[in-house]
Parts: structure tokens; C-alpha cells; sequence
């Protein structure tokens, strides 16, 4: 595999990379299984990549919930209650995550609250906006710098400078911290809910710059008749556009494969910048065919280009070596 230079490597300590996944529509279509996929492709390109869950109820955790309504509660390793989507992370990335990567507005209000109490904010008014949203931007920041990863998904070597072949971890003492943090935002667009974090995330994009954030989107394209109809998709990504977010990929949960001229007239309408953005999600019999279907459609192309994650046939060298694994589980 191609080695990683010195300066490659520093380069890539210098930013956090991140890519958020929104959903609109309905909820359940499979926003935790597309992000852990998306993980699982970076990971193959021999990069390390950590997650967050924002779960916009007011409950603190899922502990207390009934199952019958959000489904089984998840146990970190820390004993953190939380919902089954970070078992997808955990599953499909081997990484080890803990409660604070499970963010609730009942965590961030109270941790507000805590602040305001104690006097932290000096006797400013407390508001929605800066003081949440500030909370929310800082969470995200400092969960993604946590090392979530013991055994290093790496899968190139660098050399280091007295000419001895040396892997990254022993070289960069920052090694076990992700190159890249993936944020799924539960619910979908336009919930009442949601709509602070959506904010928090717009000012985000700002704050970490272009080159550093990803923003994609998860819709559903239902089949009436025999024709799949776009509409819903249309909606779900004008009402992100006017919270001030514009995705890059927009990934289409179907029963069957996107048909062309679904795919043209999607990244018409919702401001992509070309059909490749728009990617077939279909139904499949095994979630672990998922990231090939990802893998086959170039999002890893997309990625590199938006995020500048470095040469892309260099990443496609690495991908190809680790994805054969993954083919095993999917059959």
C-alpha cells in the first residue's frame, strides 16, 4: 500500500473532518446503518473515524424510555444508556464509544442550566442562541477528539525521518484520535425538536470551514404505480435549505434501484452538484452490503474531493485491499 509522508500525516492532524447525516421525510430510514456504512468505506481508505448520535428528545438518555416506542436500549462499555443506532458504530467500526457521544437536548439544557446556576455566564441573559447552540458546537468538538479506537484501523505506513519503517501510531503521539467525526441527527428535517441543533450545525459549517464539513441527507423515494416520485425528497431538502444547510449527498432509500431520471431530476431540484451526488440506497437483504453499494456509486470520490482527504486513486488503492472482508459478511 502507498506509504503516508511525514507531512501527510501532520497535515491530516490539523483538522477534524466532519460529516453529518440528516434525514427527512419519515424517520427510520436507516440513517445510523448509511453513517456506519460511510465509516466503514473511510475506515477502508486507512482513515480513522469516531461518531455521534444527537437524539433531539428531552429525555437525558434512553434509559427510562419504553422500548415499545424507541426501540431496545444500547449499554456503552461506560454504562451509558443510549439508543440502538451507537450499536450500529460499535458493530460495523469497532470502535468503542461512551455516553457522551450520545448528545439529548435534556444533557445539553441541563448542562446549560448547571452553568447558568453556578453563575458561569457572569448574569447575561441565557438564550437559545448563543448559549445553547455555543453548548451544543463545544459537545461536538470535544467528543470527536476522544479516542475511540485501540487497535488502530490504519492501513498504511509512514516512514520516519532516520529512514526506519514506523506505523502512525507510534510516530504521532495524537495518533488514536479520528481523522474523521460522524454526526447523525435523529428525527427528521423540520421537526420542531431538531431545529436547534440544525442551527448549532449551521454555525458549525462556518466555524470549522468548508473544507472540513460534510453535510448529506437521507430521503425516501416512494414508488406509486410504477413510477418513483421525487417530490417528498424536494421538500425534505427545502426545508434543510432554508434552515441554512445545503447538502452535498443526498442518499434515496428506495424499494428498488434509482432510476436515471429520478437521479437527474433530484440533483436539478435540490441543488447538488452533479446526478453522482444523488445515490441509490435500495432495499437489501443484509446491511452489510450497504457500504459496497456506497463503494460501487464512488461516494468515496465525493468525500476525498469535498473534504480534501488527498489523492483519491491513492484511497481507492487502500479501499479495494480492505473492503474483501466485508464481502464475506454480506453473503
Amino acid at each position: 500500500p502507498p506509504r503516508a509522508t511525514n507531512t501527510q500525516i501532520k497535515s491530516k492532524r490539523q483538522n477534524m473532518k466532519y460529516i453529518v447525516v440528516t434525514g427527512g421525510v419519515v424517520s427510520g430510514l436507516g440513517k445510523g446503518v448509511t453513517i456506519s456504512s460511510m465509516g466503514r468505506m473511510l475506515q477502508g481508505c486507512g482513515l480513522r473515524v469516531t461518531s455521534i448520535k444527537i437524539d433531539p428528545y428531552l429525555n437525558v438518555d434512553a434509559g427510562t424510555m419504553s422500548p415499545f416506542e424507541h426501540g431496545e436500549t444500547y449499554v456503552l462499555n461506560d454504562g451509558g444508556e443510549t439508543d440502538l443506532d451507537l450499536g450500529n458504530y460499535e458493530r460495523f467500526l469497532s470502535i468503542s464509544l461512551t455516553s457522551d457521544h450520545n448528545i439529548t437536548t435534556g444533557k445539553v439544557y441541563r448542562k446549560v442550566i448547571g452553568k447558568e446556576r453556578r453563575g458561569d455566564y457572569l448574569g447575561k441573559t441565557v438564550q437559545v442562541v448563543p448559549h445553547i447552540t455555543n453548548e451544543i458546537q463545544e459537545w461536538i468538538e470535544k467528543v470527536a477528539h476522544v479516542p475511540v479506537d485501540d487497535h488502530g484501523n490504519r492501513h498504511w505506513e509512514a516512514e520516519a525521518v532516520d529512514g526506519e519503517t514506523k506505523t502512525v501510531a507510534e510516530m504521532d503521539a495524537d495518533a488514536k484520535v479520528a481523522d474523521i467525526c460522524l454526526i447523525e441527527v435523529g428525527g427528521t428535517v423540520g421537526d420542531i425538536e431538531s431545529s436547534v441543533f440544525l442551527e448549532a450545525l449551521r454555525q458549525f459549517q462556518f466555524r470549522v470551514g468548508p473544507s472540513n464539513f460534510c453535510l448529506t441527507f437521507v430521503s425516501l423515494v416512494p414508488i406509486m404505480g410504477e413510477e418513483q416520485k421525487t417530490k417528498p425528497t424536494q421538500h425534505g431538502v427545502r426545508d434543510l435549505r432554508s434552515v441554512g444547510l445545503s447538502p452535498t449527498v443526498i442518499f434515496c432509500r428506495c424499494r428498488e434501484v434509482l432510476e436515471a431520471g429520478a437521479r437527474d431530476k433530484i440533483a436539478s431540484f435540490c441543488h447538488v452538484d452533479r446526478p453522482g451526488c444523488v445515490l441509490s440506497v435500495q432495499d437489501v437483504n443484509n446491511v452489510y452490503h450497504v457500504p459496497l453499494l456506497l463503494l460501487e456509486q464512488n461516494l468515496y470520490r465525493i468525500l476525498a474531493e469535498k473534504l480534501q482527504l488527498g489523492d483519491i486513486d491513492a484511497l481507492k488503492g487502500r479501499l479495494d485491499l480492505t473492503m474483501n472482508g466485508l464481502e464475506e459478511k454480506a453473503t
